[in-house]
């Protein structure tokens, strides 16, 4: 018996980690196999700031997915924080799942994570291609035999190489229970139905900063940040219509970074906020009224103390 109840036989739970080069598909496999958007995506690079776990509930097993930011080389203050982050979380987790999308040639960057990787002991590797909807059978072939040979030159002993897609659901069911084979036998970590462990506050903070790095410039998403700093339900509003007051904070870098937040007359702003807005109504389920402001840190992601400041 656990704490959350009665545990059948042979039931197994564990962490396993998505790690890869920024925008391998990690935070997209997560969400897909959680069934339920715990962690941000977009089409830009180090969209994942933080490690948040999404929990995938089995009546066999429970499976806690570690979604990390990409590794990459630093340039930032912010950066080499973020890297570390994702060293630590390679030593804690049951399995490690080296992301490598299948529509891009092994490279660079890729062998720098395998790199890193090998330099783990006493943990289980897997590697993902990923992205496997967007190439045919041929080039992905030609991606799978890449990695095996990328991970016998590094002396890295992949326990599976599996092709998949997140957005086609291709494979995920098989990921799945690949990865519950090699977690440990125990019982659950989290209560039935938790399918993140991440505060409503970086939750909503993170649906914000997804709706702001839409449609800005390919250098402005680095320099965005975004802290909750304030939400409370409204006290005057009846049980049967509740209303969550969230104010948000957008932090850049320099002033002209300001305005192409804002937009002409507040138009892009007025559009981040309603697309937050709907995504962070359906993650909590009750209506918010949400409030952006737009500030200045200069310098934020070199800075010490603006990077406390901002939970870095």
């Amino acid at each position: 018996m656990s704490l959350f109840g009665e545990v059948p036989e042979g039931f197994r739970s564990g962490f396993a980690c998505f790690v890869g080069r920024p925008n391998a598909g990690k935070s997209t496999l997560t969400n897909a196999l959680v069934g339920s958007k715990v962690v941000i995506t977009s089409s830009r690079p180090q969209t994942t700031r933080t490690v948040v776990r999404g929990i995938v509930h089995r009546p066999d097993a429970q499976l806690v997915l570690v979604d990390t930011p990409g590794l990459h080389r630093p340039r930032t203050l912010l950066g080499e924080r973020l890297n570390d982050l994702v060293r630590t979380t390679w030593a804690e987790v049951d399995v490690v799942c080296c992301c490598f999308p299948a529509d891009q040639p092994i490279g660079p960057g890729d062998k720098f994570l395998a790199g890193e990787v090998a330099k783990v002991r006493g943990t289980t590797f897997v590697a993902l291609a990923t992205k496997t909807d967007l190439v045919g059978p041929d080039r992905l072939a030609e991606h799978l035999v890449a990695i095996d040979a990328m991970g016998r030159d590094l002396g890295i002993d992949w326990a599976e190489i599996v092709p998949v897609s997140a957005v086609a659901g291709h494979q995920t069911d098989l990921l799945a229970d690949l990865l519950v084979a090699r977690m440990p036998e125990g019982p659950p970590l989290y209560p039935d139905g938790d399918l993140t462990d991440a505060p409503e506050e970086i939750l909503v903070a993170d649906l914000v900063r997804e709706a702001a790095l839409e449609g800005v410039r390919d250098e402005l998403p680095h320099s965005i940040a975004v802290v909750v700093e304030d939400m409370e339900p409204r006290d005057d509003r009846p049980d049967d219509k509740p209303l969550l007051d969230v104010v948000a904070s957008l932090y850049v870098e320099r002033d002209s970074q300001k305005g192409i937040v804002i937009g002409r007359k507040g138009s892009r702003l007025r559009q981040v906020g309603t697309d937050a807005r709907k995504q962070i109504e359906a993650l909590l389920g009750t209506p918010v009224h949400l409030e952006l402001r737009v500030k200045v840190a200069k310098d934020w992601q070199r800075d010490p103390r603006h990077l406390r400041k901002l939970g870095f």
